[in-house]
């Protein structure tokens, strides 16, 4: 297994349902337990490996510019969307010229979860096979995460592989936030905002979508109500 060095820290979101708070700093600056989720994300890719992490900016960008000029581990390298929002498809694609050409994480700048006794970006990371895998997803069974309340994401077999939920169905597995990619999976992706679950579907239909199911409690933390109720569930996880 070749060690994953880089990430791409999806960041550019305008953080709508997490308003008022939002008005004035982006999403992923939002505090849990007294520091900026962002910081959360960055801690644990650094304590992964990852010695380069491109963010990308659009929501607030100087705001978020300005808090992350005081790090250094990982390296940052930051993609400019202030012009346009690229959604998260589009965001990773004008940002592949810094990711370089080996398989690199992709994390949500708010992604959140307790960790269980692995640390689950290097289980992560130790699961995904290029020979057989375009992308493997970090996936949190949907009936344990903390404020999560959809129908989930993905079907899971045997193998890890992955289906996408169908239509009016409930599946176990939810997106928890966290995959590594391979670049070549952006080989045809057009120029402009698009979703990065287009490419998930894309390589479902190629059989080449996988999951790894994650240690610890996931947490989603979309408005300001989830808020305490994360911190509460980190605090007793302390105890």
């Amino acid at each position: 297994m070749t060690a994953i060095t880089t990430a791409m820290v999806l960041a550019a979101g305008l953080g709508t349902r997490m308003r008022p708070l939002t008005d004035a700093i982006p999403k992923p600056m939002v505090e849990i337990g007294g520091r900026a989720m962002i910081d959360l994300a960055l801690d644990r890719l650094a304590d992964a490996g990852v010695e380069t992490a491109v963010v990308n900016l659009h929501w607030h960008a100087d705001v978020l510019e300005r808090h992350l000029a005081g790090r250094t581990r990982p390296r940052l390298l930051l993609s400019d969307e202030r012009a346009q929002l690229l959604e998260t498809g589009g965001g990773i694609r004008k940002a592949l010229p810094l990711l370089g050409p080996d398989p690199f994480f992709v994390v949500n700048a708010d992604t959140l979860w307790i960790e269980g006794i692995r640390p689950n970006l290097s289980a992560l990371a130790a699961r995904f096979d290029p020979q057989a895998m375009d992308i493997c997803l970090l996936l949190a069974p949907a009936v344990a995460s903390i404020g999560y309340e959809g129908r989930g994401d993905f079907l899971m077999d045997g193998e890890g592989r992955l289906t996408p939920r169908p239509e009016r169905l409930t599946v176990p597995f939810v997106y928890a936030g966290a995959a590594v990619v391979a670049p070549s999976i952006f080989a045809d992706a057009p120029e402009g905002p698009f979703s990065l679950s287009r490419l998930f579907r894309r390589a479902a239909e190629a059989g080449r979508l996988f999951g790894q199911r994650m240690e610890g409690v996931w947490m989603h933390v979309g408005t300001p109500e989830a808020i305490a109720e994360a911190e509460e569930a980190i605090r007793r996880s302390k105890d």
